[in-house]
């Protein structure tokens, strides 16, 4: 059974090809990039669609989108250019023939993680392509000391999300673990087997067939 790219699977649910028409109404031709986890818990219409009127709202009167580049199912601690439409956007960028002579992007935490912004805004400036960012109102600017204290602000607070989830997810493990005894996964520890734990406390996870499993000594 073949399988889909991440590229053909937002144009399948979606409907997004790439590139999009051209833009009739005159000024700057942006390229908009986006990007989602997850596709199982998130809906790649919904999050492309506030990202995209996000981008639009900022770039409204001065140009208008060409082009869209829309991860799915990639984390933000990928490289750009390990990331399928981040990686595309770039080798076009790279081309003097392109559609584009901007970025915008919805939502930088959605877009970059740590230093990853320099690296990338330093690179297609060099091809002479700008970045625009909501939370800088219009187009970085790297030598603007205000821009250069917002990224660092931007990406200390991505990390600090990143970090945050993953100490209440590992939290919140150890809890159901202690205090409930659910099974969350591997092999039962020396003296335990795994029985019926009965329905998930989650509403979501309690749909699940098949219910929880728990630790339950063996006596």
């Amino acid at each position: 059974m073949a399988t889909l790219t991440n590229t053909e699977l937002v144009a399948a649910l979606t409907g997004r090809r790439r590139p999009v028409a051209q833009a009739e109404e005159p000024g700057l031709r942006f390229a908009f990039y986006g990007r989602m986890s997850t596709s199982e818990f998130q809906d790649v219409q919904t999050s492309r669609a506030w990202q995209r009127a996000v981008s639009d709202e900022l770039i409204d009167g001065i140009g208008s989108v060409v082009a869209e580049y829309f991860d799915v199912g990639v984390s933000r601690r990928w490289s750009w250019q390990d990331r399928p439409e981040a990686a595309a956007l770039l080798a076009i960028a790279a081309d003097p023939g392109r559609d584009f002579n901007a970025v915008v992007v919805g939502e930088y935490e959605r877009a970059f993680y740590g230093d990853q912004f320099r690296e990338v805004v330093a690179g297609l400036n060099a091809l002479g392509v700008a970045v625009w960012l909501p939370e800088a109102g219009g187009p970085v600017e790297l030598g603007s000391p205000v821009h250069e204290a917002l990224m660092v602000l931007l990406g200390a607070q991505a990390q600090r999300e990143v970090a945050r989830a993953r100490q209440r997810v590992l939290a919140a493990m150890r809890s159901q673990t202690r205090l409930q005894g659910r099974f969350l996964g591997g092999r039962p520890p020396y003296g335990y087997r795994l029985v019926d734990g009965g329905r998930h406390p989650n509403p979501v996870h309690g749909r699940w067939v098949g219910g929880c499993r728990c630790w339950r000594r063996i006596r």
